[in-house]
């Protein structure tokens, strides 16, 4: 096998190049990484520490005013020495000027198929300018744990240096300061299992032979400036590709041996198949979901009239720059009459408004969850129940509310407007990181908006009930302009949490064209974004 391994290797690194490189580059601060994306964003370095001749203090140093992203040093450590153990990691950190956050992290996964327990500090995050004060992150390292990597992050402008960073084992009653907590590990399926099992093999073959091609590579170039021969070089080559050969022959048979009993425990009924009824079906919500991480199953959200193909997909939409919610409100409705309300000819509590509509979501800044600009188009019903058996009537431009001459069980005067409203929504929403993935999901916390509407009316209509002469049941419908302006504009605000909110509308268009006093119409209700 390794005869194979060594010919394929070499044709390998002899004859093709690496034909796309990411655009960033890949640092190296002692035994300390960092691969960072170009254009470069934050410095990495470390100076002797004047305390301790053997210590040494590790810095990083944001190069632009405005990022997005952050930046981190990081290291490894072995899975195997603390499965099954409460493992805390502690450093000493100074920052300055850090205007978002900063902190330890420490992440256990299963190859890179599950997260099996994660903390990064952003629930308790270093903001500012602080001296050096000692941190930790503990987390409990599950059997299944195939790597363990830890370090120093920094989100944003600002300078952070740390010292002291060490690993040890505690005391199993010492809680978790992770939300992804290794002692909550959900089960990892044999699919899962195999297939990243499977990926890991074919992961040591690429790197190695990745590996290979840049030692090839430097040799070729040492020949291009006549510092070795080019059979010496040949030599050189050889051997590496022997090593290199070696090194994919004793890992691979150490994946190959996982794998093999791995196939042993399902036979042996150790680890369970992935359940399909489990991953699919379909779930029925109204609302909010929060018990929706059933894989592939299927989520309606009637509320949002949207379907959810799983939780990751849930994640991924409601997470998007722009999204859209379906809005409906209702309350009580009445007219501001000489700048007051008060001793209205409406009736306060049987006047009511509806509307619903959809809405579009834009969240201002990329990196950013404050600032949303909403907009989108509504139907507005305003309804007015007048007192004191009265009605409107027509009286050439003017608009009289007049007194009937029988009693009225309802005078309900009706107004239809299809408008178009527009925000601007502050959402205290924070985000979320998961896996290293930022999340930006809206409504998920108190909000805030403000902003107005414009519009035309659809139609008015007129309603009355009454009993005529002889005790018949009269219900009578009329439809017409009754002066009622065609186009309508206005103010609205709304505050609330999450998918509810307090709603003040005011039309500053009166409600009719020409009448001597101005009436402008002010609803004051409930609105619900549905996402």
């Amino acid at each position: 096998m390794q005869k194979i391994i060594l010919i394929a290797m070499m044709i390998v690194a002899m004859a093709t190049k690496l034909s796309a490189q990411e655009s960033g580059s890949f640092k190296k601060v002692l035994d300390w990484s960092y691969w960072q994306h170009e254009p470069v964003k934050y410095e990495m370095n470390f100076e002797k520490d004047p305390e301790s001749a053997d210590q040494n203090i590790f810095t990083i140093k944001s190069v632009q005013s405005k990022i997005k992203g952050f930046g981190s040093l990081g290291k490894s450590a072995k899975s195997e020495l603390y499965q099954d153990k409460t493992l805390k990691m502690t450093a000493y950190v100074k920052t300055e000027n850090v205007n978002s956050w900063a902190g330890l992290w420490m992440r256990v996964d299963y190859y890179s198929a599950r997260v099996l327990a994660f903390d990064n500090m952003q629930n308790r995050p270093i903001k500012g300018s602080t001296d050096w004060t000692k941190y930790e992150v503990v987390l409990f390292v599950p059997k299944d744990a195939t790597s363990i990597t830890y370090g120093v992050l920094l989100d944003g402008p600002g300078k952070i240096w740390f010292k002291d960073v060490k690993l040890e084992v505690v005391d199993d009653t010492v809680p978790e300061t992770g939300l992804n907590k290794g002692r909550e590990p959900k089960e990892i399926p044999f699919e899962v299992r195999a297939k990243a099992i499977a990926d890991q093999i074919k992961k040591i073959t690429e790197d190695e032979k990745k590996a290979l091609k840049v030692e090839v590579d430097s040799l070729d170039n040492e020949v291009s400036k006549g510092k070795i021969s080019k059979e010496k070089a040949e030599e050189l080559k050889l051997n590496k590709a022997k090593v290199h050969a070696a090194n994919i022959e004793t890992n691979v048979t150490i994946e190959e041996n996982k794998l093999s009993q791995l196939v042993q425990d399902r036979v042996d009924g150790k680890i369970e198949a992935e359940d399909a009824n489990k991953r699919k079906g379909t779930k029925i919500i109204i609302g909010d979901c929060n018990d929706c991480d059933k894989g592939d199953q299927t989520i309606i959200n009637l509320t949002s009239m949207k379907v959810y193909h799983g939780q990751k997909d849930v994640d991924k939409r409601q997470s998007k720059r722009t999204t859209t919610q379906f809005v409906f409100a209702f309350g009580v409705n009445n007219l501001v009459t000489d700048s007051q309300v008060a001793h209205s000819d409406f009736k306060y509590l049987q006047s009511h408004f509806y509307e619903w509509g959809v809405t579009g979501n834009t969240r201002i800044f990329k990196e950013d969850n404050l600032l949303h600009f909403k907009y989108g188009m509504s139907l507005m019903y305003n309804n007015l129940r007048a007192t004191d058996d009265r009605y409107f009537e027509k009286n050439g431009a003017q608009t009289d509310l007049v007194t009937s001459p029988v009693h009225l069980d309802e005078s309900r005067f009706r107004n239809v407007y299809v408008m178009v409203p527009l925000h601007l929504e502050f959402d205290f929403t924070k985000k979320e990181i998961r896996d290293g993935v930022n999340y930006f999901k809206s409504h998920k916390s108190a909000r805030f908006g403000i902003g107005g509407y414009a519009g035309f009316r659809v139609k008015s209509k007129q309603i009355l009930c009454f009993e005529d002469a002889v005790g018949n049941d009269v219900k009578q419908k009329t439809k017409g302009n009754f002066n009622v302006n065609d186009f309508n504009y206005g103010l609205s605000t709304y505050v609330g949490y999450k998918s509810t909110s307090l709603y003040l509308k005011y039309d500053l268009q009166p409600l009719f064209e020409k009448n001597s006093v101005d009436q402008n119409n002010i609803s004051l209700g409930l609105r619900f974004d549905f996402n």
